[in-house]
Formats: C-alpha cells, structure tokens, sequence
C-alpha cells in the first residue's frame, strides 16, 4: 500500500546507532548511550508530589480542556513575566499543547499547505524540517553558521519561491548549539513583519545557557506579537521531558488558529499533570538554574575528556547537547559510518550529524545525559579509539 505524507520521509538514521546499541549491550558491552537526547535528571519533587495527589481525586480523571487550564496558562504568563519582561494575556497569547513537538507539528497544519514553503536553517532538529513538509509545503534549507546565525535566514527568505509563509528558528539552537541576541531576533521580526511570514522560535533551551549567557525569548523584540509564535515547554528546564506539557505563545490569531483545531483533535493533557505543572512553574521556578548547573559540568567533563583524547571541541554556551566536528582522520568516514565506529570501538553511541539534514554529516552530537562519572568513562573509551 501506498502510504499519505510519510512515504517520502527520509530514513531515520538514528534508528541504526539504537539498534547497533541493543544488540552491544545483548552482547554484554557497557554502552554509555550519549546520543538520544532523553533527560536523567529528575523532575521538581514538588510537581511530582502534586501529581500524587490530584492523580487520587476522581474528578481529575475526566476530560480536561485541550487549550489547556486556565491556571496553568496564567502561570506560564507569570513566568514569561518575571524571566523575560514580556506581559501576556493567557487568553488571547497561549493555548497549552501536549509537549512543544505535538504543538509544532500541529501548528503547521494551520499555517502551511501544498504549495506553500517555510524555511528552516539545517541541520535542525528533525521535526522542524518534517513537519511542513507533512503539511503539504515545500522546506527551503537556510543554512546556519555559529558566527551568523541569521544572513543564511535571511537570504533564503529573499531567494524562496513562493515567498515563505512560515520561518522556523531555535535558538539556542539543536544541533549545533548556536545562540541568538537580542538584536538576532529584532532582525528576525523586522524580517518577518516585511516579507509578512509567520516566525515560529521553538525556545525548547530557553533555561540552558553557560558562561553568562541568557537566551532572549523572541516575544521580547519590538513588533512581535504581530508577527510571531513562541514554543515553550518544562521538557529540558524543568526535566519533564515524559510529563508532555508545553506552550504556544504570542501572536493571537495564529494561537486561537492552533486552539481550534486542537479542539478537534484532543482534550489536553492529563489534568493531574496540568496541575502539578501549574506548581512546578510556581513553587519550583528557580529549578531550571539546578538543571544549568548539571548540565554544565557535564559540558566541562565532556569537553575537557575530548580535549585530553586530542579531539578539541568548542564548549557550547547552550543546550544540553555538544555539537562536534568528526577528527580529521575519520572524517571520510561520514557521521553516521563514525557514530557506528564509536558504538562498535569505544562502547559510546552518540547521534549522527547528518540525521539534522543538510550541514549536518561532517558532525556528530553527543546528548549530555550521564553523570560525570559515566561521561569521562566515555571520553577515555573515545581517547583509546583515537590514539
């Protein structure tokens, strides 16, 4: 059978490295598994403890609303508030989605159709350059390199035809865990209120920065809540990635657009989880400085554990990924030949670069989700491979 939207997908390589992996570990290898970006850390214990108790009342068992509790939207509003000084109104700026994946994929349906295009700097994280195109629309590459991370955007957007209806961005951005300023997401606005597009920042990092860095929310340009969406979700700040809660924010027409058409296809998530969320953002909002701290020291044992195997990788400023070039000497093996190598050669599993699309095959990405210990258990495996 032929199958609608997925048949021209391209293969999931990150599938390969996992099935490699399983079989190692059936063969009683310790693989240290840095690829699948899947959080360790555990969540605020005061949301867990929340979750407990509204999971015992009956009444949290029903349906509940699928633009999500009003409380809940008026607390992540708070929180826009106090970390970014941006005033929002929960019912006309949010609608709650069911993680920031769902709520992009679904977004697109609204926004793009067949005919249509949207850029997306590549490499990137999978669902952005999927998702339009299971919308029906044409994904225009745009490149993106650590000293600009917008002339590649912009003159993608000059050179698309049709011109985009939508562009994507991510900052701090995953894979390669390049930043935005300020003044980056001021020319993304003014770009996007001259060409008339939708800009969708899917700000999943938005608490994971090192060395003084503080990643702007792309609301806080002038302008924007005329032409500009916000994905946020407690996945990486919070630590809970299984909880499935996240947020659409900003331009109003295109956040009532996605909370209709969520109307039709689901009843938000979990009310207890609601709940719990809605005290997690309250009672525990310094947690995301915890999650840094961790994340950051493994940044610094990562880092330096490469180095000391003669692999020297820039320390990235953010995400909770590093985002390295293939040695020289294995280069002409490709990331995903190299990311097998690793698997096979020095037990550690890490991601391909070149499963972020185009820009992407002369990297691999290693995913911050084992203690320190375990880490530098992998940089001396990796140092034994090289030298």
């Amino acid at each position: 059978m032929h199958f609608r939207r997925i048949h021209d997908l391209p293969p999931y390589v990150f599938a390969t490295v996992d099935q490699l992996k399983r079989e190692l570990r059936r063969d009683g290898h310790d693989v240290i598994d840095l690829g699948f970006g899947n959080p360790d850390i555990p969540s605020p214990q005061v949301a867990v403890d929340k979750l407990c108790e509204a999971a015992g009342k009956a009444t949290n068992h029903r349906y509940s609303a699928s633009r999500g509790l009003p409380n809940l939207r008026e607390a992540v509003c708070e929180r826009y508030e106090a970390q970014f000084g941006v005033r929002l109104n929960p019912d006309q700026h949010v609608v709650s989605t069911i993680g920031a994946k769902e709520g992009l994929a679904h977004l697109m349906w609204v926004l793009l159709e067949a005919g249509d295009s949207a850029v997306v700097p590549s490499p990137s994280y999978p669902i952005h350059l999927v998702a339009p195109r299971l919308a029906g629309a044409t994904v225009v590459h745009a490149p993106i390199e650590p000293d600009d991370v917008v002339g590649g955007i912009e003159e993608a957007v000059h050179a698309a035809e049709p011109e985009p209806r939508v562009v994507i961005v991510s900052f701090p951005h995953n894979p390669t865990t390049a930043i935005a300023t300020p003044e980056v997401m001021q020319r993304l606005v003014d770009l996007a209120r001259e060409r008339e597009f939708v800009l969708v920042h899917d700000f999943a990092y938005a608490d994971i920065a090192f060395d003084g860095h503080v990643p702007p929310s792309v609301l806080q340009a002038e302008g924007a809540l005329d032409c500009a969406v916000e994905l946020y979700s407690l996945t990486k700040s919070f630590s809970m990635a299984g909880w499935r809660v996240g947020f659409l924010l900003g331009r109003p027409d295109v956040v009532a657009a996605l909370a209709k058409l969520k109307s039709y296809l689901d009843y938000g998530t979990f009310q207890p989880i609601q709940i719990a969320s809605i005290v997690a953002l309250r009672e525990a909002s310094d947690y995301p400085l915890e999650v840094c701290d961790i994340y950051r020291a493994r940044r610094d044992a990562l880092c330096s554990g490469l180095e000391r195997a003669g692999w020297f990788v820039e320390p990235p400023v953010g995400t909770m990924f590093v985002w390295a070039p293939i040695p020289e000497a294995h280069r002409e093996l490709g990331s995903l030949e190299f990311a097998l190598k690793l698997a096979r050669e020095a037990d550690v599993a890490v991601s391909p670069g070149v499963g972020f699309g185009p820009g992407g095959d002369g990297h691999i990405r290693f995913a911050l989700v084992e203690n320190e210990q375990r880490i530098n258990q992998a940089t001396r495996s990796i140092r034994r491979l090289l030298q």
